[in-house]
């Protein structure tokens, strides 16, 4: 077959990001985000189904910090290839985030087909307005917002970081103070050419318009780009790529791949309270 993207042909580009066939199960990893949701919601103080936009899926989930007024925030976006998962797996890492001081935001959208790749920014676009608009009521600092997700969630972290968009939301242009990508689609070119556009129906000036390696900020901040070390090539090369474009403009930037971890079980590393990931998180908020 002919190579259609940096030398490989379209049934090696399809393998590639086919995450789900580098694991035995995918279903088990989900069902443990599910299970460690639940106890988060059954064990957490909490507010769920806030609206934050005008669409019905609009909605997150947030976990305070109990009798904290001024809590740093993190921002957690599911993965699922823009059409599956929701907020509802989404808060497994709120019992240790909270349990360091941190509170957590499960953010939910618009899931394809009932959108797009640009209905979906902005809506999570407009979730970050949401919270700094009214950090405060929840006991949230609106200076110190942290945004992370992984897979599709790690794009539209991306795609948070990235400029341009926050005037017009009321947002000071540095309103996210660091980023997360987990496994994240950071160059949105490949996705063009392999099967997941089959569901996503974009045009290439399409995922360039929602490409975070081409919608870089004036100024950007911290940035822990991750990926499970048992991941497939171009996973791995989207995040090493998007790291060394970060820092060649002088920006912060760390690339952490984390052995024996995979496209699926890597956001789980942020339950461990002393995993790379979250002590690096954690060190990056400042605790």
């Amino acid at each position: 077959m002919t190579a259609i993207y940096r030398g490989f042909d379209k049934n090696e580009l399809d393998r590639q990001y086919k995450a789900s066939e580098t694991v035995p199960n995918m279903q088990g990893f989900i069902d443990q985000y599910i299970s460690l949701s639940a106890i988060a919601l059954d064990t957490l103080d909490n507010v769920t189904g806030i609206k934050f936009g005008p669409g019905a899926e609009e909605v997150l989930d947030l976990f305070p910090v109990p009798g904290v007024t001024d809590a740093p925030l993190f921002v957690f976006i599911h993965g699922g290839y823009w059409r599956m998962l929701s907020k509802n797996e989404s808060s497994f890492m709120a019992p240790n985030l909270v349990s360091h001081g941190v509170a957590v935001a499960a953010v939910n959208y618009t899931l394809v087909p009932g959108s797009d790749i640009d209905q979906i920014v902005a809506e999570c676009r407009r979730c970050i307005a949401w919270l700094y608009h009214n950090a405060e009521v929840h006991g949230i600092d609106p200076k110190r917002i942290y945004v992370g997700g992984s897979s599709a969630g790690g794009h539209l972290t991306g795609m948070i970081v990235a400029g341009g968009w926050q005037k017009k939301l009321g947002l000071p242009e540095d309103v996210v103070k660091g980023g997360l990508p987990m496994s994240g689609l950071l160059d949105m070119e490949p996705i063009v050419g392999c099967f997941v556009n089959e569901w996503m129906q974009m045009s290439m000036e399409d995922a360039l318009r929602n490409s975070p390696d081409r919608n870089l900020p004036k100024i950007g901040c911290p940035l822990i780009v991750a990926v499970g070390g048992d991941e497939t090539k171009e996973f791995r090369r989207q995040s090493k790529d998007f790291v060394a474009l970060w820092k060649s403009k002088g920006w912060q930037a760390e690339y952490l791949e984390c052995a024996g971890i995979n496209h699926f079980n890597a956001p789980l590393e942020l339950c461990k309270p002393d995993s790379e990931m979250a002590r690096k998180l954690f060190a990056m908020i400042g605790l």
